[in-house]
C-alpha cells in the first residue's frame, strides 16, 4: 500500500533543525539576490551598451547556471553537499563583489557569469542536503518551507534595493556579496559536522543515484516536465511577458506590472506550506496535477482579458497554481532518490529542466507574441504546463509508506517494472540502490 495509510502522523513530524538553517540561508541570499536586481539592467546600460548587452548579463547568468548543473551535481556526489554548497556560496559572493569594481561592461560581464557557476553549485546541493535531512514523511513541509524562505527574500529584496540603489549602483552589488557571506557563515557553523561525510568517505552510504538510472523512473520524468514547465512559465514567460502585456495591451503604468508580479507571489507564497503538508498527508500526486490544472487555465487564458483587476486576479491563481506545483515536485524527487542516497546528478538534471524553461520560455513566447499577439503566447505557455500533467498522469505515486522508504516506489522498481514482471523477482539489481535483496523490508500486500 502507498504511504498515504502510514501509521506515522505526517502532518506533525518536527523538522530537523539542520532544513531551518538552509531555510534562514534561503531567505538571506534571495534578499541579496533580490537587492541586485533592480540594479543590474541600469547598471549595464551605465557602460554606454544597448538593451540587447544589458539583457546578455542577465541571460548569460542562467547558461553559465545550465551549463555546469551536471558538474556540481558529481561534485556534490564526490566532496559532499556542506563543502560544495559553502564553496558555491564562495563563487557568488566573489563574483557579486567583482562586479561592483566592475571597470567596464565586458568585465561585469565575465564577473556576472561566474556567478552563476556559484549559484548552481549551492543550488544543487542545498536540495540534495534537502532529500537527506529531512525525514521522509515531511520532505513536502520541507521543500516548501525552503522555497518559502527564497519567496519571501526575493519579495524582501527588490524593495531594499529600490532603496540602495539611491546611493550609487554598486551599492546593491557590495550588499549582495555581504548578504552571502552572512549566509556562507550561519551554514559553515551550524551545519558542520551535522551532514554526514561524502559519499567516497561514507562506507554506510548507498551507491550515488544516477540521472540515467533516475529517468527511468516515471514520476523523475514527469518531475522534469513539471520542472521545465514551471520554469518557462513562472522564471521565464512571467517576467518577461506580464510587464510588457501590462503596457502594452491594458495601457497602464510600469508599476502596474511590478504590482502584478507581487500578487503572484501572494498567491504563491499562500500555498506553498499548504501543498507540502497535502503532499506529506494525501501524496506528492495530487497537489502538483491540481496546480498544473490551475496554472494551465489561469496562463492560457490570462493573454486574453482586457480588465486590469481581471488580469491580477488571474495572476494570484497562476500563484497559487505554482505554489501547488513547487513543494509536492520537490518531495517526490527527493522520493525517487531515497535518504539514503546522494543524487547529484538526480538534482542537477531537475535543476536544469526549470533553467531550460527559464530560457527557452521567454524566447518562444516573444516571438509568438510579436507574430500573433499575447493571446497565443499566453496560450502556448498553459499548453506545456497541460503537457506536463500528462506526464503526472501515469507517474506512480512515491510517498513513502509510514515515513519509510518506499521500495515499490524506488528508482529500480520502477525501471524493472517498465521491463516486465521477470526482472522484478530475479534479478538482484532490482532491489533499492545500496540495499541486499535479502535485507528488503516485505511489502504490505493488503
Amino acid at each position: 500500500m502507498r504511504g498515504r495509510s502510514g501509521s506515522k502522523d505526517t502532518t506533525t513530524a518536527r523538522l530537523p533543525r539542520e532544513i531551518w538553517v538552509l531555510v534562514g540561508a534561503a531567505f538571506v541570499i534571495a534578499v541579496g539576490f533580490g537587492v541586485v536586481a533592480p540594479a543590474l539592467p541600469t547598471f549595464a546600460r551605465s557602460f554606454d551598451v544597448g538593451v540587447t548587452a544589458a539583457s546578455l548579463v542577465i541571460s548569460l547568468f542562467a547558461v553559465f547556471r545550465l551549463g555546469f548543473a551536471p558538474v556540481s551535481g558529481r561534485l556534490v556526489s564526490r566532496f559532499g553537499e556542506l563543502r560544495v554548497y559553502v564553496v558555491g556560496l564562495g563563487i557568488s559572493a566573489a563574483s557579486s563583489a567583482l562586479c561592483a569594481f566592475a571597470a567596464n561592461y565586458w568585465q561585469l560581464l565575465f564577473f556576472r557569469a561566474f556567478g552563476g557557476i556559484g549559484s548552481t553549485m549551492f543550488t544543487v546541493s542545498a536540495i540534495s542536503l534537502l532529500v537527506r535531512l529531512a525525514p521522509p514523511e515531511a520532505r513536502g513541509r520541507a521543500s516548501g518551507s525552503w522555497a518559502t524562505g527564497f519567496l519571501l527574500g526575493n519579495v524582501a529584496g527588490p524593495l531594499l534595493g529600490g532603496l540602495l540603489i539611491g546611493f550609487g549602483l554598486r551599492v546593491p552589488f557590495l550588499a549582495y556579496s555581504g548578504t552571502v557571506v552572512v549566509a556562507l557563515v550561519l551554514t559553515g557553523v551550524l551545519l558542520r559536522g551535522r551532514t554526514g561525510p561524502p559519499v567516497s568517505a561514507d562506507p554506510a552510504a548507498a551507491p550515488a543515484a544516477t540521472f540515467h538510472t533516475a529517468f527511468g523512473h516515471p514520476t523523475y520524468r514527469a518531475a522534469l516536465a513539471a520542472s521545465f514547465a514551471n520554469g518557462w512559465a513562472v522564471f521565464g514567460v512571467r517576467v518577461a511577458m506580464v510587464p510588457l502585456f501590462v503596457v502594452m495591451v491594458l495601457q497602464e503604468s510600469d508599476a502596474w506590472s511590478g504590482y502584478a508580479l507581487g500578487v503572484f507571489a501572494v498567491g504563491n507564497a499562500a500555498t506553498l506550506m499548504i501543498s507540502g503538508r497535502w503532499s506529506d498527508r494525501s501524496g506528492r500526486k495530487p497537489p502538483v496535477m491540481s496546480g498544473l490544472v490551475v496554472a494551465a487555465v489561469a496562463t492560457g487564458v490570462l493573454g486574453l482579458v482586457e480588465s486590469l483587476p481581471v488580469f491580477l486576479v488571474l495572476s494570484l491563481v497562476c500563484g497559487v497554481g505554482s505554489g501547488l506545483v513547487n513543494p509536492a515536485m520537490t518531495a517526490a524527487v527527493a522520493d525517487v532518490i531515497g535518504a539514503k542516497s546522494r543524487g547529484g546528478t538526480v538534482l542537477a538534471g531537475f535543476q536544469m529542466a526549470g533553467d531550460l524553461g527559464a530560457i527557452t520560455g521567454p524566447l518562444v513566447a516573444g516571438f509568438v507574441a510579436e507574430h500573433a499577439g499575447f493571446g497565443w503566447a499566453f496560450g502556448v505557455t498553459g499548453v506545456i504546463s497541460a503537457l506536463a500533467l500528462l506526464f503526472w498522469l501515469r507517474a506512480p505515486e512515491t510517498l513513502p509508506a509510514g515515513g519509510a522508504v518506499a521500495a515499490d516506489d524506488s528508482i529500480p522498481d520502477c525501471v524493472a517494472a517498465e521491463a516486465g514482471p521477470t526482472a522484478l523477482t530475479t534479478s538482484p539489481e532490482m532491489s533499492p540502490v545500496g540495499v541486499p535483496v535479502a535485507e528488503r523490508e516485505p511489502r504490505d500486500e493488503r
